[in-house]
């Protein structure tokens, strides 16, 4: 899994060299958040345009909330994407080349949904409470509105393990998700809730983040590129897992 690249098309190169040096049937989630601030959005969509017309269920592209100003969103980032890449991020949505959510199954048995921003109580709630990842996916990626476009759905949740805390009941199944981080990587600092810290690992130089809560796990995957990318990070890597 891939999160956020925000514009950083070198560093998305990079990762992406690796995960074809290691060749067999890999699949690849992108979690969102493909454009805006880094340098290079068309450069980033260069990049992942051939692998979703080549194999779709190879690459599996969410959405975040900078391409949802494109798709029926908010429009809150000021710098817009040119005429081409725009249409191009529509075209991807209206043929279902990019999804909401997608659920993944480890080799452990694990049970993952993979969204943007990452499914709150409330909106666990909004969907019915699902209790499996699987369940959840299918119901996201129906595109319920107003959901999908609130402050709490799942492309700008904020604060997902602390409302599941606050929340006094299980999470029925684990998460993977971008878009913000409980931690300030650059400066190796949290920046959470303590008691979301007392339950939370940090991988400083994957730039991934781990949250247990109820027998479930809360990961991270936000890398925080900024304007000019990190210095180091990593994919996701789950061996062996299957695509729900």
């Amino acid at each position: 899994m891939i999160g956020d690249v925000g514009g950083c098309a070198a560093h998305l190169a990079a990762a992406l060299e690796h995960l074809d040096a290691a060749g067999g049937d890999t699949v690849v989630i992108q979690v969102g958040d493909l454009v805006d601030r880094g340098p290079d959005s068309t450069g980033v969509l260069d990049l992942v345009q051939p692998r979703i017309d080549a194999s779709p269920r190879r690459w599996i592209q969410l959405a975040g909330n900078h391409e949802a100003q494109y798709t029926g969103g908010t429009t809150f980032w000021p710098e817009r994407l040119d005429d081409r890449d725009a249409e191009r991020l529509r075209r991807w949505w209206l043929r279902d080349r990019m999804h909401v959510a997608a659920a993944v199954r480890t080799a452990a048995g694990e049970d993952l949904l993979v969204t943007h921003a990452g499914l709150t109580p409330a909106a666990w709630h909004d969907l019915g409470a699902p209790v499996t990842a699987a369940t959840a996916a299918d119901l996201l990626n129906t595109r319920p509105e107003p959901l999908l476009w609130q402050d709490r759905g799942p492309l700008w949740a904020e604060h997902v393990a602390a409302s599941w805390l606050e929340a006094h009941e299980p999470m029925p199944f684990s998460q993977v998700h971008g878009h913000s981080s409980i931690v300030d990587h650059q400066r190796r600092g949290w920046r959470c809730a303590e008691r979301v810290r007392q339950r939370s690992t940090v991988d400083w130089d994957a730039r991934h983040t781990t949250t247990r809560i109820s027998g479930a796990r809360i990961i991270g995957v936000d890398p925080k590129h900024g304007r000019s990318g990190a210095p180091a990070w990593s994919p996701l890597l789950l061996p062996d897992a299957e695509l729900l």
